[in-house]
Parts: C-alpha cells; sequence; structure tokens
C-alpha cells in the first residue's frame, strides 16, 4: 500500500514540502539519517497474534497494558528487535474507544507539552506500517549507550506499591502531595525538579490527562548518580476516549487531607487549588504565581499544532473544547486573587 505524502511533519508537527520527516526532526531523532515515515513491515493488529510479535513483546521491559515493541535504526531503516531496541513503537491499543486516535492523541499532547510549555518529553514522533495503520514512536532515554543503561524507577516502585502489596487500585489511590514527598525524600537537588513536577501536574489537568498516576512519573538516574524526575511520557488526553474519567488519575487529587474553599463551593480544581498546591509542597509564591500566568494564557500555537496533528477533524474540535474548558476553570478564582 503506497501512502500519501504529509503535509506537516509526523515528528515536529513543522509544515514540509519533501512529504515526511523534516529535515531538523531527522537530526534530532535519526542521527540524520533520511528515515521514511513510512514502515516496511504491517501492523500487529489490535490483538497481538503472529508468534513473532508475541515473543518481542515478552523481551520488551516497559510496564504498561498497551503492546508495545522494541525497535532499532538499521541506517535509514526501522527493525524490530529483542533487546537494544532504540525507540518504543506502539501501535492502536485493543479495547479502547476510538483506539484508532490514540497515537495521534499521544504524540499531539507530547509536543504541546515540549514545544509550548517548555516540558522536558521522551523525545517522539508519529510514524504508519506499511498497510497505513499510525502508531506513536518515542526515543528511549534511559541509554547510557548500546549497553548499559540508566537506572530509573517508576513511583509506584519508589513507594514500594504493587497489585501484590496494595490492591488492583495501587496506581491510583495517592495524591499529588504524595509523590512531592517521595521527590523531598529521594531528589538530592529537589526544589528544581518539583518545579517540574508542579508544571506537569498543571499541564496533565489543562489537557485532560486523567491517567497520570503513579507509574507515569519516573525518577532517572544521573551521570553523576544521583536521581531527578525523568523527561515526561504517557502524556494523552484521555477524555477523547472516556468522557466520564475524573479530572485527575489521584483518588485523592491534588492533596491528602485539604480541600481549598474554591473546591469545597464549585467542585472542581481551579487556580486556588494550584496555587496552595504549589506553596504546600515548597514552591515559592512568586514562582507559583509565574508558573500558572503562563499556563492561564492562551497561546495560538496550541489550535495551530492541534489543527496540524493527525487526529481526525471530529477529534480535533473535541480536544480544542476539553482545552479551552480547562483553560477556564484555570483562570477562575474563587478568592480573586489572580
Amino acid at each position: 500500500m503506497n501512502l500519501p505524502s504529509v503535509k506537516y511533519c509526523p515528528g515536529n508537527l513543522s509544515p514540509v514540502k519533501n512529504g515526511t520527516y523534516c529535515l531538523s526532526f531527522r537530526k534530532d531523532f535519526f542521527q540524520g539519517a533520511r528515515v521514511s515515515h513510512i514502515l516496511d513491515f504491517s501492523s500487529p493488529g489490535q490483538y497481538i497474534s503472529r508468534p513473532e510479535d508475541v515473543e518481542l513483546i515478552k523481551h520488551l521491559s516497559i510496564s504498561g497494558v498497551q503492546s508495545k515493541f522494541s525497535v532499532r535504526q538499521d541506517g535509514q531503516k526501522l527493525r524490530k528487535v529483542a533487546t537494544k531496541g532504540e525507540f518504543i513503537l506502539k501501535p492502536i491499543p485493543a479495547g479502547v474507544p476510538r483506539a484508532g486516535e490514540v497515537p495521534a492523541n499521544e504524540h499531539l499532547t507530547m509536543q504541546l507539552a515540549n514545544q509550548v510549555y517548555g516540558i522536558l518529553t521522551a523525545r517522539n514522533g508519529m510514524i504508519f506500517y506499511a498497510d497505513g495503520e499510525p502508531a506513536y514512536m518515542c526515543k528511549r532515554f534511559d541509554r547510557k549507550d548500546g549497553e548499559n543503561k540508566f537506572r530509573q524507577e517508576d513511583f509506584a516502585q519508589v513507594a514500594e506499591r504493587s497489585a501484590e502489596t496494595h490492591g488492583q487500585n495501587y496506581k491510583y489511590e495517592f495524591s499529588y502531595e504524595d509523590v512531592a514527598l517521595l521527590m523531598q525524600k529521594y531528589i538530592p537537588a529537589f526544589r528544581p525538579e518539583i518545579e517540574k513536577f508542579f508544571r506537569l501536574v498543571v499541564f496533565n489537568y489543562l489537557f485532560s490527562n486523567g491517567d497520570a498516576h503513579l507509574k507515569n512519573f519516573s525518577l532517572i538516574e544521573t551521570t553523576d548518580g544521583d536521581y531527578v524526575l525523568s523527561p515526561a511520557y504517557d502524556l494523552l488526553c484521555t477524555r477523547l476516549h472516556s468522557p466520564l474519567e475524573r479530572d485527575m488519575a489521584p483518588v485523592n487529587g491534588l492533596f491528602n487531607d485539604y480541600n481549598s474553599p474554591s473546591f469545597d463551593a464549585n467542585g472542581f480544581y481551579a487556580y486556588d487549588d494550584f496555587y496552595d498546591f504549589g506553596i504546600h509542597v515548597g514552591i515559592l509564591p512568586n514562582r507559583v504565581r509565574r508558573f500558572l500566568e503562563f499556563f492561564i494564557t492562551d497561546y495560538k500555537k496550541v489550535s495551530d499544532l492541534v489543527s496540524r496533528s493527525f487526529l481526525s477533524n471530529e477529534a480535533k474540535a473535541e480536544y480544542l473544547n476539553f482545552y479551552r474548558d480547562k483553560l477556564k476553570r484555570l483562570k477562575y478564582s474563587f478568592a480573586g486573587t489572580i
């Protein structure tokens, strides 16, 4: 099947004339190699059945329900491998409403986080199987070199929580305050990292990521042997696929034992809640206000990137509506402090 060329780079969504990845993305992602946005092998299908694909999944040591494949660059080609992969390939998942939109949703949300809000993310792009099905692809950030990896632990591991110790809902029975306390305990340079975490929490709220649970935040080893917050990953607007989902993944939300007067009066998180949260986790008041001012600004680039994304037109409209609804909430201050 010959897929048509694209108007926007499947990597960074910039306009292109060559019908595939732009030069700047290829330099960053593929060391400049002319890798095509079309793979030379077919998709595995939503229900993985080919023996070779089942075997490859067994060897991929990345948690999560969605099937993922390890991929390595070989010149101008990408090939699936059992070990020493450079990239993670995520095809359309099974059992998810509007599953075909998932790769484009994750790609768009990750690009927004990085390009508009300056959040460090796993490098990522869209790619297409030979049969036309889209997939999301990200570059591994835990590789020191071809043989060794930086140590990485998600916050379920840091908190020593698992299904065996805390039940099937272990990823969700916490608050973001709990994560901040763990960061304070295990990160030597706590203050810059807690600011990164705060910005990511606000971003997830603004773009309706209701599945940012314990396993979707990680600590990663640095070259000095200490730990920092890892680049962001698994960012997507989950409301596109689950309209009735909670605003936040943690059962307890932002705090363990506190609701702001704003939340008690209105039943949703707004400016005052995030301001109180920022102060509570140790960020200086002027810094919290600066961050929130940045997030309550309606940037034209948000709508530009949504329009260039690989979502369907219907999904693009819904994505923007969800964003504008959350932006309106985030701009609201019950105490009138903005």
